[in-house]
């Protein structure tokens, strides 16, 4: 047996690259790197604490196109390049100057997660918790999931050769559902909202020796959300946005991002410049929303009902910690109907030829109703994140799209229906 093993086969010591300790983000403390994710002191949640050397723009430049990149700012092993996995990441940053046109912006991008593989930034944060798992000796990767993660946990345990436990709820979209069962892992479809799939899924954890990326190993999981900032950053030429707008479901992938920024700005990668950060959720499930308007810091818990279900977590771990970063940039937290989420993934779609998920749409919608409120400066560098593609959420819009007109297959029947 290796000395940096357990009698069941966990590394006590792994190499995680710059990460040096898991740190509790309540009250302070430090434990060492593992599949732990409650601090033994005050049971606050942990993220991991770094070391960085050697991170230049050249080092960075010079790395592959994809998420390893930034390897020295993750929680992985230096030789994850060479291992099996799905290589997300370097997905484009699109200048929307249609829609910026429409919306009356001088400068709106897109960070368009849907060229990821299984078309969802989740391929990102599996990516990297995949890579600490296995460096901590696991062979089984799980997750309950909304549906992304779903697909993105799936796909890169077969991707690596081994096997995958994922849970979720029995109401899914189709798509997703088929998207996941097709990578042929363990699915099971469980009668309940996602919070309650999620519980399940920490007791399980708790019988089970498994990795699940979101629960055991979410420390370093999270971290993976970090790689959507670093790259917005580097496509703008090295310079950090003035707005940005990111969905909110848990509200790790925004406090994220921030902490990315933070990153970039600390190692002389970007100019310290100030942004502001704004969350965007469904009006049918607006826990951080609700909370941020009414100026708590706790976030109550919601029951979910919303066509965006993607982000239908009624009780998000990162809530208060998502409230932190819009406070403290000067952003904001709001909410849209499922209406509004509707004209947005078309009014994206018509403008830029982007087919956003649900989830996009509603970061879309929040963009439109944040810029009508004044609490978004239009002629600021603004930045939203479509993290999924359309293509998941069919249903959301099959019912306000579809064919011009329906016409016999004769040049006066096509005439008679081509509008003026």
């Amino acid at each position: 047996m290796d000395a940096r093993e357990t009698p069941a086969g966990r590394i006590v010591s792994p190499d995680l690259g710059p990460a040096t300790a898991l740190r509790c983000r309540e009250c302070g403390d430090s434990c060492d790197l593992g599949p732990r994710y409650a601090c033994s002191t005050c049971f606050g949640p942990l993220e991991v604490a770094y070391s960085f050397t050697g991170v230049t723009r050249s080092s960075i430049e010079a790395g592959p196109p994809n998420i390893w990149r930034y390897r020295r700012l993750l929680p992985v092993p230096d030789g994850v390049t060479a291992t099996r996995n799905m290589e997300p990441g370097w997905t484009r940053l699109v200048r929307a100057e249609n829609l910026a046109r429409e919306l009356g912006m001088r400068e709106l991008w897109i960070k368009d997660d849907s060229g990821n593989p299984t078309h969802s930034f989740k391929d990102r944060v599996v990516a990297v918790a995949l890579a600490a798992a296995r460096e901590m000796g696991f062979t089984v990767l799980a997750c309950p999931s909304t549906g992304n993660l779903a697909n993105a946990v799936a796909a890169a345990a077969a991707r690596a050769g081994i096997r995958s436990v994922v849970l979720i709820p029995a109401d899914l979209e189709q798509p997703k559902i088929v998207c996941t069962a097709v990578y042929g892992g363990d699915l099971f479809a469980v009668r309940g909202t996602y919070d309650d799939i999620n519980r399940l899924a920490s007791e399980i954890a708790d019988d089970e020796d498994w990795a699940f990326v979101n629960v055991n190993v979410r420390p370093y999981y999270a971290e993976g959300s970090k790689t959507l900032g670093y790259e917005i950053a580097e496509q703008l030429g090295w310079r950090l946005p003035e707005q940005i707008v990111v969905p909110v479901a848990s509200g790790s992938q925004l406090t994220k991002v921030d902490k990315a920024f933070g990153e970039l700005t600390e190692l002389g990668l970007v100019d310290a410049a100030p942004y502001r950060v704004f969350g965007a959720q469904a009006t049918g499930c607006a826990p951080v929303s609700t909370a941020f308007k009414a100026g708590h810091d706790a976030v109550r818990p919601v029951r979910p009902e919303t066509i965006a279900k993607s982000l239908a977590i009624g009780n998000p771990a990162d809530g208060p910690y998502a409230l932190d970063v819009c406070r403290r940039t000067g952003g904001a937290v709001e909410d849209v109907s499922d209406d509004e989420i509707r004209d947005a993934i078309t009014l994206l779609g018509r403008t830029e030829g982007i087919f956003a998920e649900t989830a996009g749409g509603v970061t879309v919608a929040t963009l439109r109703k944040l810029l009508d409120g004044g609490a978004l400066d239009p002629d600021a560098r603004t930045v939203v994140i479509n993290s999924g593609e359309g293509l998941k959420t069919l249903d959301a819009v099959s019912s306000v799209v579809g064919p011009t007109a329906v016409i016999p297959a004769t040049l006066e029947g096509f005439r008679g229906a081509v509008p003026s």
